[in-house]
């Protein structure tokens, strides 16, 4: 497996990644565009390929920036790949990138899923605390 830079033309292959580990949902507004703008506004976008297999995206990691810190998130690796020691792989080279840059990163994990927040706890991640997450998906039912 090779982790590297997204490429045009990854996208594709990345919808399939978050299609199967359920990282993407129509209303979160993940496509093309959004990852692209993100990757030019300093965040970056590293897909996981399986040489032997046309290299064909078997995990994400993308780490946007807001002018203060870098965020990972989408960080998965396809059912059919995963319990191989590769998400150990992919978050090496994600936050070898993260040193790189030079911010602080952040990243969000739902509390069930104990392997990645083994996976976390053990790169150095630290709990924040008891902060609840809020957000805002449709703009337009705000109202001013």
């Amino acid at each position: 497996m090779k982790v590297r830079p997204y490429r045009r033309g990854d996208f594709p292959g990345i919808m399939e990644v978050w299609s199967a580990t359920g990282l993407s949902r129509p209303e979160r507004g993940d496509d093309e565009a959004t990852v692209e703008r993100s990757i030019a506004m300093g965040g970056a976008m590293l897909v996981m390929c399986d040489e032997e297999d046309d290299g064909n995206i078997k995990g994400t990691s993308w780490i946007t920036f807001d002018g203060r810190r870098l965020h990972m998130h989408h960080f998965g690796i396809v059912p059919s790949h995963q319990g191989r020691g590769l998400s150990a792989d992919l978050l090496r080279e994600s936050l070898r990138l993260v040193k790189e840059k030079g911010y602080q990163v952040k990243l969000e994990v739902h509390k069930a899923n104990e392997v990645a927040v083994r996976l976390y706890k053990k790169a150095g991640f630290e709990y924040l605390g008891d902060y609840d997450v809020y957000i805002i998906r449709d703009i337009q039912s705000i109202e001013i």
